[in-house]
């Protein structure tokens, strides 16, 4: 009996047709570059493909919890001193113990006092011990504290690394954590072979400061000089910004700030996004002890006025003082929540939080890239048209089956990759030409079975039925565990093996659609045209 296949071949069309549209999108024409074109800009390709820097970065995170215990030893001394408690030091007695903090001095008579102070204020940051004959105290940061403190550190490098290596324009940056080591950042930079420009840049103190707004915005420099007399003051300078969060629009404008900053990026601890007691979006930020006593002796003296979030020597954001703040202060304003991230940002990352170490740095050529490229594409190829002679010649009519089947697979992957926009390594290349593979053995699987049923002397139709019946199970099973091989190694594995484990995923579950619906379609429309009693060509 004929079947209908009108709406299987619609669906594989259909696939197709999007598949395709992954892969080139919609090109600007038909000719080999406009395709050429088309496809680099859907199919990204990897470090070892493009060539470029390779770096993995260590953040040295001892360093950020020295700074916070810092912090936290003035805040210490100031909070013994309100509460007319005397002492002789506030020290951290080890180096190669920054987390460590020791007070020492105080009166016996005052022990049990300086215990509920310090236990009142600090214990959800510290452990606190001592307070006995010795008249000391010891503070040890806790461990939770201390590995969320690291972590946070980790990420703002991150984000400073990233936002400094956008600056170089490079296209399609990865800086990510490197799973492979603890606190390790990797940078890879498509196109850059400047190692010494992106160790300088990388390295280099990215500028953010808050400054005293004396007048603007205003449309121009010169009305701008106009508000001034016509002579800018040698304290005063002229900055220009633009955006929703500095002027409520994209039009570049000019503001008079005073030259010299309140504060500057080194000295913001922290900047996080959060919300008013109004449910309004703010950022809240934390300055470091010294730079909070000169914050609060700027606002509590201009409450009322304006101050200007200068970065990367552009005003970002233009804020009005409601009261004075010391070392902790929020930005308000009418923020969407993507504004809210980036202001944030701009603090957290205004300098490094804490210095960053070389493990590994390198470059791949372009021209080992261009050469790499080759050899894969070529083996590729090659293998393609290999496997294809040879289940012609061995499964006759039926290789043909296997042959579209095939070329449909690798067309699905391409498509997968076109939309997800995953990055195509050499370790990918190879994981497409083991999907060939892995696609081959699963029509040899269906193919022998049918062959093994037509040799106990089934109809052709009949033959056909129990082969896919019979190997779909052992294709799904051998799927199934490649499938979850090549998680393990895209959770655990570096950025190459990544590559190869993304591509062998997609290959498979592509395989699993074309070995068994679109091969059997094709099945299907050939058993339609064969007379009765006619055997199929396998």
């Amino acid at each position: 009996m004929k079947k209908n296949l009108k709406n299987k071949v619609a669906l594989i069309v259909a696939v197709l047709l999007v598949c395709l549209y992954g892969i080139f999108g919609i090109p600007s024409g038909v000719s080999g570059k406009a395709l050429m074109d088309a496809l680099s800009s859907r199919i990204h390709l990897g470090l070892d493909l493009r060539g470029g820097a390779h770096l993995i970065l260590q953040v040295v995170v001892s360093e950020a919890v020295s700074a916070e215990t810092d912090n936290t030893v003035g805040r210490i001394q100031q909070d013994l001193k309100a509460a007319n408690l005397t002492f002789s030091q506030v020290y951290k007695p080890d180096p190669n113990k920054p987390e460590a903090i020791r007070v020492e001095g105080v009166p016996q008579a005052s022990v049990s006092a300086a215990r509920s102070l310090l236990d009142t204020k600090y214990s959800s940051e510290y452990d606190l011990a001592g307070g006995g004959s010795d008249s000391s105290f010891v503070l040890t940061m806790k461990p939770l504290v201390e590995k969320a403190l690291e972590d946070k550190t980790v990420q703002q490098a991150i984000e400073t690394v990233n936002d400094r290596v956008n600056s170089l324009g490079v296209s399609e940056p990865k800086v990510a954590p490197y799973s492979l080591g603890a606190d390790q950042i990797l940078v890879e930079l498509p196109g850059i072979s400047d190692l010494d420009r992106v160790k300088t840049i990388i390295q280099s103190t990215a500028r953010l400061e808050i400054h005293a707004v004396v007048g603007g915005p205003f449309q121009d420099e010169a009305a701008a000089l106009a508000s001034v007399g016509g002579a800018l003051p040698s304290d005063e300078e002229m900055v220009h910004g633009s955006g929703a969060l500095a002027t409520g629009s994209d039009a570049d404008s000019v503001y008079v700030l005073q030259r010299v900053s309140v504060v500057a990026g080194s000295d913001f601890r922290s900047a996080d996004p959060g919300t008013d007691q109004n449910g309004l979006r703010d950022v809240r930020f934390t300055l470091t002890n010294e730079a909070g006593d000169k914050f609060y002796d700027y606002t509590s003296a201009n409450v009322g006025k304006s101050m200007a979030v200068v970065m990367g020597g552009r005003v970002r954001e233009v804020a009005n003082i409601k009261s004075a703040i010391r070392d902790s202060g929020e930005i308000e304003g009418s923020f969407s929540p993507e504004e809210v991230e980036i202001l944030s940002k701009m603090l957290r990352t205004g300098a490094l939080p804490a210095s960053l170490n070389y493990l590994e740095d390198r470059t791949v050529g372009a021209s080992l890239g261009a050469d790499s490229i080759r050899a894969g594409v070529t083996a590729a190829i090659v293998g393609v048209l290999v496997v294809m002679a040879f289940m012609l010649v061995y499964y006759r009519s039926s290789g043909i089956n296997a042959d579209l089947a095939l070329f449909l697979n690798l067309v699905i992957l391409l498509g997968f990759m076109g939309f997800s926009g995953a990055t195509l390594t050499l370790p990918g290349i190879a994981g497409v030409i083991l999907t060939i593979g892995m696609g081959v053995d699963s029509n040899v699987l269906i193919f022998e079975r049918i062959r093994e049923e037509i040799r106990a002397g089934k109809a052709a139709s009949a033959a056909v039925d129990q082969g896919f019946a019979h190997a779909w199970v052992t294709i799904v099973d051998t799927h199934v565990t490649t499938i979850v091989s090549a998680a393990i190694l895209f959770l655990f594995g570096s950025g190459p093996v990544k590559g190869f484990a993304v591509t062998l995923t997609f290959g498979l579950a592509a395989n699993l659609f074309t070995a068994v619906y679109v091969s059997r379609v094709i099945f299907e429309a050939h058993l339609n045209r064969l007379k009765p009693g006619e055997m199929v060509s396998i």
